[in-house]
């Protein structure tokens, strides 16, 4: 498992999902689940993703996630066309537990209204959100 972390580069969801905007094209996303998700999921033993093409609507399940101890949907924090889905999930599903937000991404978007990362949380704001619901 991976240590405790939500880094700074990061918008964050209320769903304990994360977007990594391209730094070089800001209608572009990287989208995957949060430390704190794949803690409380458990051992993640299989991941649906969507299909290459389809539309994700902000804060509309468009994944599920299978763990040890349940499954789970997956929640959108921006809307946009899946671009590409990390294949090597079906095979290692356990990298969503071991690197979050690195080899466990889970989708890539072309963002249909990047203004919506307007209503994401940073850092900072998603840890109080963290200990507020303690």
């Amino acid at each position: 498992m991976a240590e405790a972390s939500y880094p700074e580069d990061l918008l964050y969801h209320a769903e304990h999902d994360w977007a990594r905007i391209d730094a070089d094209d800001p209608t572009l996303a990287t989208l995957g689940i949060t430390w704190y998700a794949q803690d409380a999921l458990g051992e993640v033993v299989f991941y649906e993703p969507p299909e290459v093409g389809k539309e994700v609507k902000k804060d509309e399940a468009y994944a599920e996630v299978e763990s040890v101890k349940a499954v789970s949907d997956v929640y959108a924090p921006l809307s946009g066309e899946v671009t590409e889905t990390n294949d090597a999930l079906s095979e290692n599903p356990e990298k969503i537990n071991q690197d979050p937000y690195g080899d466990g991404w889970m989708v890539k978007v072309k963002l249909s209204d990047p203004s919506e990362t307007d209503s994401l949380m940073d850092a900072a704001a998603y840890k109080k959100l963290l200990e507020d619901s303690d």
